[in-house]
């Protein structure tokens, strides 16, 4: 079954990746040499630390924020973050599911939930107004660094032995996933959130990694086309992360094995929730459409 998976997988990538590149190339009077070059750097660094399980959205998110020479409407950011890092997640899943042994039902049912859900999500996302957007990933970024914290001071459920799940857990995992992959498509990143569910479900922690990538490297190439077709994404500096990106999973997979991230995680925390008050503010100021201005 697993080599099912991966044969699926491989199609699905190969649809994508035509869709991508062709979307790319279309459009050569739109790219920007300038916001390329900055995103093989970015996804260079995020994908790298994507590997090693600290995660490329939020700090993805956090580096285009802080740049004040990258602008990158907040309305097409959840469809870069996806389109972006779509690819370096399937060389995470490739390189990573053959690594732990867990219960193939499960794991087939999770992925197709989260699957499922981004479909869904990335039709609502991709239409969504700019301030629905900005509250909708500030919230959730503030969720994202708090889920971070509880697992920094050891307040995580540790889990349990299982390497799978059977009747109502297994019901219970696959809305959760669900859940997690529709708001994957507004830009939030389902490791931290997938990683509790696991946990408190009663699985060995270890279990959420090949969900976690292999949900990942299913939900990003499905959703993503959705994001290119509808052109919710920023092209130049998205093929610049994917790139970027690709390159850093395979360093810190191939020769990063132990790497110590306690004090990382505590800076993409910082930094995360810097973020999230800044979208929140920018979001809140703004009057809902169709509100004008009352004299």
């Amino acid at each position: 079954m697993l080599k099912v998976i991966l044969a699926a997988l491989t199609t699905v990538t190969a649809g994508f990746t035509g869709v991508y590149v062709n979307d790319f190339r279309k459009n050569k009077e739109g790219r920007n040499n300038k916001l390329f070059k900055s995103g093989l750097l970015i996804g260079l660094i995020t994908d790298f630390f994507d590997a090693i399980g600290v995660g490329s959205f939020a700090t993805t998110t956090a580096i285009l924020k802080l740049n004040k020479n990258i602008h990158i409407p907040d309305k097409i950011l959840p469809g870069t973050l996806n389109v972006a890092h779509a690819l370096p997640m399937i060389v995470q899943a490739f390189m990573s599911l053959n690594a732990i042994d867990i219960d193939i039902i499960t794991l087939i049912g999770m992925i197709v939930a989260a699957v499922v859900g981004s479909w869904i999500g990335a039709g609502i996302i991709s239409k969504l107004p700019e301030r629905v957007v900005q509250i909708t990933m500030g919230v959730a970024l503030i969720g994202t660094a708090g889920l971070i914290t509880l697992r920094q001071v050891g307040f995580m459920p540790a889990g349990g032995n299982a390497m799978g799940l059977t009747g109502m857990t297994l019901i219970i995992g696959m809305v959760g996933n669900f859940i997690l992959g529709a708001l994957m498509t507004a830009g939030i990143g389902l490791y931290a959130p997938c990683m509790a569910m696991v946990a408190l479900l009663g699985m060995n922690p270890k279990a959420a990694f090949p969900i976690m990538m292999g949900a990942c490297a299913f939900v990003g190439p499905i959703a993503s086309s959705k994001f290119v077709r509808e052109g919710a994404y920023e092209k130049s500096i998205s093929m610049g992360i994917t790139i970027g990106g690709i390159v850093g999973s395979i360093v810190a997979l191939l020769f990063v094995t132990n790497m110590p991230v306690y004090w990382l995680n505590w800076l993409v925390v910082m930094v995360v929730l810097y973020t999230a008050t800044t979208m929140l503010s920018a979001g809140l100021k703004k009057k809902p459409e169709g509100v004008e201005n009352v004299a």
